[in-house]
């Protein structure tokens, strides 16, 4: 019925109607817009303030790990020549390693043959081998009989030999490379079922070690004779030994060692060197290996455990201040002012936080120059908490950690806020419920406004009729009395 303008009365009932539907809607619809706004704030800041307590359970959760105060630090005084690593088994001490020989693998350069892109190889069986084992055997036939063939199908197998194809004065050749490191893993190549197929021979791959190059002496015409070039040219053309298969060599406070790699540590069957040690060989000389307490690593993290309560602190504080606008209007309040969830959760932190623990060195945290603030955050003193880790080590270990440690006590209680069904997860759902409520309340408000704008109407049209229809009879009885002879006279 909207829309209606009165035809009887000359009102604008749409317009009129629409006001008064919007004056009666605009109390209750505020306070449901203020209501959800509010709420809304109110949910934002929880999982916000969730968390920020999420990133302090994870600082103390570091600080409560026993791990954390047995780690140990491997420093080595020149990283070119070894870096190492301890676990929690290694003894603090300093140990006095010289490198006389890294440990390398294998690299071949088998005979050169013609580097034209169609020169072929004859069919056969190439068998690779790394020491006294056979790793690989390929069939050579139409399929591969090229370098580049045969470079693929070694390639393709993985078997612990790769190859490449160099081109150098003499021709192409085919360079194997091991993955195995240690003395006696040296390659070799046989060929064998050799067919009469290809431009060249599949024995130019064969491969035993390097050839015997010839002694000019040993021939009649000296370096000019026919048969010496000849011999040369073999010699040039034959398989190369770029690098021998080789053990890694070392000495540990003047005790010998080999090992097969040089990554030093207790892996597969190899024995490791200092227990709980593992360290890289990088190159030769000599460096100073050095196990000690991880105490950097247990300064950061009472660096983070400090850093995280105070950005949840912070936090807690912005969402709960007032601040004053002015003197005529009402002061703007964070979303948790008020907040008993949030009150009790800051006055248990700060009782953990202050409560003294056992007799030894580390009692309270300003044993380690941690202070609190005016704002109810941390201050670490950089230099006194550095003192107290170098000197009271195992004091700030007991002063954290086990069940009685303030890292587990805090834990332990944070979990009333965090976990399922908790404090703020219940806080949550009463907001959520709320807002759930507000939903319904709107549509039931707009119903409502639907009805008395439809009411409304109906009165204003059978009003707006009776009107024209009064006007109607008016207008009719003007018209009578205008055309009675007596009103005629007295008018004339």
């Amino acid at each position: 019925m909207a829309g209606i303008t009165g035809i009887g009365s000359g009102m604008d009932i749409d317009s009129i109607v629409k006001a008064m539907v919007t004056a009666e809607q605009a109390p209750k619809q505020n306070q449901l817009n203020n209501l959800e706004s509010r709420t809304t704030t109110q949910l934002t800041s929880l999982g916000q303030l969730k968390g920020a307590i999420s990133g302090f359970q994870t600082a103390l959760t570091a600080l409560n790990s026993p791990s954390s105060f047995l780690a140990r630090t491997a420093g080595s005084s020149d990283s070119k020549v070894l870096t190492a690593s301890a676990s929690q088994s290694a003894a603090a001490g300093t140990y006095q390693i010289e490198v006389s020989q890294l440990a390398a693998s294998s690299k071949v350069a088998l005979g050169a043959v013609s580097p034209a892109a169609e020169q072929t190889l004859s069919s056969g069986t190439l068998s690779i081998k790394v020491g006294a084992s056979s790793v690989l055997d390929i069939t050579v036939d139409a399929s591969n009989q090229t370098l580049g063939g045969i470079r693929d199908a070694i390639n393709q197998a993985a078997a612990g030999v790769s190859a490449s194809i160099v081109t150098d004065d003499q021709g192409s050749r085919l360079v194997l490379t091991g993955s195995k490191q240690g003395e006696g893993n040296d390659i070799s190549v046989v060929v064998s079922n050799v067919g009469a197929d290809g431009d060249t021979s599949l024995s130019a791959l064969a491969f035993t070690g390097n050839a015997t190059a010839p002694d000019a002496a040993d021939y009649p015409g000296g370096d000019t004779d026919p048969d010496y070039l000849t011999a040369q040219q073999s010699y040039n053309e034959a398989g190369k030994v770029i690098t021998t298969a080789q053990s890694a060599k070392f000495t540990v406070d003047g005790l010998s060692i080999t090992r097969d790699s040089n990554s030093v540590g207790a892996v597969d069957d190899e024995v490791g060197v200092i227990d709980g040690v593992s360290f890289e060989l990088k190159s030769l000389g000599s460096s100073t290996l050095s196990i000690a307490q991880d105490q950097a690593g247990v300064k950061a993290n009472v660096e983070k455990f400090v850093t995280a309560f105070n950005t949840m602190i912070s936090f807690i504080n912005a969402e709960t201040k007032v601040t004053v606008v002015n003197d005529t209007s009402a002061p703007a309040t964070g979303a948790l002012m008020g907040d008993s969830s949030v009150r009790s959760l800051v006055n248990m932190v700060r009782n953990e936080l202050v409560a003294v623990q056992g007799d030894g060195a580390v009692r309270v945290l300003a044993d380690l120059g941690i202070s609190t603030q005016t704002d109810g955050t941390l201050k670490a003193d950089a230099d006194r908490l550095g003192e107290a880790v170098t000197s009271n080590f195992d004091g700030i270990a007991a002063y954290f950690t086990g069940d009685t440690g303030l890292a587990s006590r805090l834990g332990n209680n944070l979990k009333a806020y965090t976990e399922g069904a908790g404090i703020l997860e219940q806080r949550t759902d009463s907001l959520q419920t709320t807002l759930d409520k507000v939903d319904t309340q709107k549509v039931e408000l707009t119903t409502r406004m639907a009805a008395l704008s439809e009411r409304l109407f109906k009165q204003f049209n059978a009003m707006d009729s009776l009107v024209g229809q009064l006007k109607s009879t008016s207008d009719s009885l003007t018209s009578l009395f205008d055309s009675m002879p007596g009103f005629v006279q007295s008018k004339s």
